[in-house]
């Protein structure tokens, strides 16, 4: 596992240089070194569980040992997902005005950069199809791939609009919050592009049409959305300093929300917790 996260991290540095060097765009020695900084500050920085997945994946539908053009290119759409991620991450970090993440300050609130952090986001979102169109566009697949990354960057979105709109800041309103609308909330955010995304990643590259898989998507959607629940409860009670950032997702919202007015939750005869 060492010598694959090694590995996976030597491509990470191919093709951060190679989009710093990107032809369609003029860099200046500043952009260059904006980049280059906003990059790995925020891509390579988390577990890497997403883009590791991608490679394990092909490695098992192929069944036997992949050779470095494989491993380059299962590499390459790991570090995809991972690319979204951190473009997620940017951007919900500013919606949500939170602190930290992954024991940093979020990158919005390094010194000098504040609201350029927007468009971080919006450069973390084009370096995807960048990567792809240099190493997949005469792959059969690629369209497909493209495809994927398309529709699961829009089912992420619909989900943290609905995160968003549910939480909105000073309302004080239990009556929002039920578990099938956290239920689709953590599907749409999370489950798609943590857990599905990676696999289906592998699959395509294995020559595997995506639409006779819909049990495999059904399965890793609920393993994301398993995945994400823990995350929302770690989130409200973790201790900062062990889960790398201070809440501010559903949970922590609710927490805070009750500790300011207890009342609340006497006003809503139909909520109720679950029985552990």
């Amino acid at each position: 596992m060492s010598d694959l996260k090694s590995k996976f991290l030597e491509v990470y540095n191919v093709l951060k240089s190679e989009l710093l060097h990107d032809p369609a765009f003029d860099f200046t020695d500043n952009s260059r070194q904006w980049v280059d900084r906003m990059l790995d500050y925020n891509v390579p920085g988390g577990k890497l569980n997403r883009g590791l997945s991608v490679i394990d994946s092909y490695k098992l539908l192929k069944g036997e040992e992949l050779t470095d053009e494989e491993v380059f290119l299962a590499c390459a759409l790991g570090w995809c997902v991972e690319w979204l991620q951190a473009y997620f991450l940017v951007l919900d970090d500013m919606m949500d005005n939170s602190h930290t993440r992954r024991g940093q300050p979020c990158w919005f609130r390094v010194p000098k950069v504040g609201l350029i952090a927007a468009n971080d986001g919006i450069v973390l979102r084009n370096h995807i199809p960048r990567i792809l169109k240099k190493h997949f566009k005469g792959k059969p697949y690629y369209v497909e791939l493209l495809d994927l990354f398309n529709e699961v960057e829009f089912q992420t979105a619909c989900g943290q609009m609905i995160d968003l709109i549910t939480t909105i800041e000073g309302e004080k309103d239990l009556a929002k919050y039920s578990i099938p609308l956290h239920h689709r909330i953590v599907q749409y955010k999370t489950a798609y592009y943590s857990f599905y995304l990676p696999v289906a990643c592998a699959l395509l590259m294995a020559g595997e049409d995506l639409e006779k898989h819909t049990d495999v998507k059904n399965i890793l959607v609920e393993m994301g959305t398993y995945f994400q629940v823990q995350d929302d409860y770690l989130d409200c009670f973790g201790h900062p300093d062990v889960i790398g950032k201070i809440g501010t997702d559903l949970f922590a919202h609710l927490q805070r929300l009750l500790q300011e007015s207890p009342q609340i939750l006497k006003n809503h005869s139909s909520y109720s917790i679950p029985a552990q």
